[in-house]
């Protein structure tokens, strides 16, 4: 049986540090809608991401890119209406905030005043380490990602690992100190040898959550879809599944199927019944038409 308590303190981007600080790992995971963030909230994860990866998962786009302000803000509101403990973490999605620090800062607190998020995220160095900054000076904690960041996938040549060369490795590790530097609370890595998470991590002072990075990092999170088996799509090569539901779903709606055309579903302890004499009523007042 579970030990974990049911009623557990709101995590907050410092908690994160403190667990960094003390060596304590840190579990993240996707959610999309309000059903998936009760289970990540029973689960006992610490921190929810409203990843722009639901353009794939639930939206069935083929890419993430798009995905629009609205949708995302849609999503975002329904899990925050099934969380209470874990930090939630909002994607920034392509567009929304590249063009220039107003524009970053503008959508951001949009996510903030519109989902009750506590943080945002965005992707890639460059410019994108002005935009978090100017973010996180207007008072709204950002996450950072580098690596193989999907906005920007077809630029670095499709959803493959980054940073298998020394340079190419140079350039996440440029792109992540610098993030830091732009005051970001935590950063992911993703999709990068474990060589190079080995070699950055001893300059990394916030908290790092590795997908696809090796296990040196302060964290890992993984797609609520892809771990649960949900998903149909191909997984990646660190997706680990700890179920296999979807399966089951189609079993379950095939047995289902399968009632209502045999008659066997609904049952009568499937029905609601009425008085016998309004019942005899009816059949009266009916007749009387």
């Amino acid at each position: 049986m579970s030990t974990r308590p049911t009623a557990r303190p709101r995590v907050a981007p410092a908690d994160l540090a403190a667990r960094k600080a003390a060596c304590e790992r840190i579990a993240m995971v996707t959610a999309y809608d309000h059903p998936s963030a009760q289970v990540a909230e029973a689960a006992g994860v610490d921190v929810v991401l409203v990843g722009d990866s639901a353009a794939m998962t639930v939206l069935g786009y083929d890419s993430t890119v798009p995905v629009t302000v609205d949708e995302m803000i849609m999503l975002t509101a329904a899990v925050r209406r099934g969380l209470q403990s874990p930090l939630l973490v909002a994607d920034l999605p392509f567009g929304s905030y590249e063009a220039s620090d107003e524009t970053a800062v503008a959508t951001a607190q949009r996510f903030v005043k519109e989902t009750g998020c506590d943080a945002v995220k965005i992707e890639r160095g460059g410019t994108s380490v002005d935009r978090a900054s100017a973010i996180v000076r207007a008072g709204i904690p950002v996450m950072g990602h580098v690596g193989l960041t999907p906005q920007t996938a077809t630029a670095l040549g499709g959803y493959r690992a980054q940073g298998r060369t020394a340079d190419d490795a140079l350039a996440v590790c440029e792109s992540a100190l610098a993030l830091q530097e732009a005051g970001c609370f935590a950063i992911v890595f993703e999709a990068i040898p474990s060589d190079v998470t080995d070699a950055l991590m001893p300059r990394m002072s916030v908290p790092v959550i590795g997908i696809g990075a090796g296990p040196a990092t302060d964290g890992q999170v993984l797609v609520f879809h892809d771990l649960l088996g949900i998903y149909g799509g191909r997984a990646a090569r660190f997706v680990k599944r700890y179920a296999e539901l979807r399966g089951d779903m189609i079993a379950g709606i095939e047995r289902y199927v399968e009632e209502v055309r045999a008659g066997q579903y609904p049952a009568t302890e499937h029905g609601y019944s009425m008085p016998e004499e309004e019942s005899a009523r009816l059949r009266e007042l009916l007749d009387a038409l």
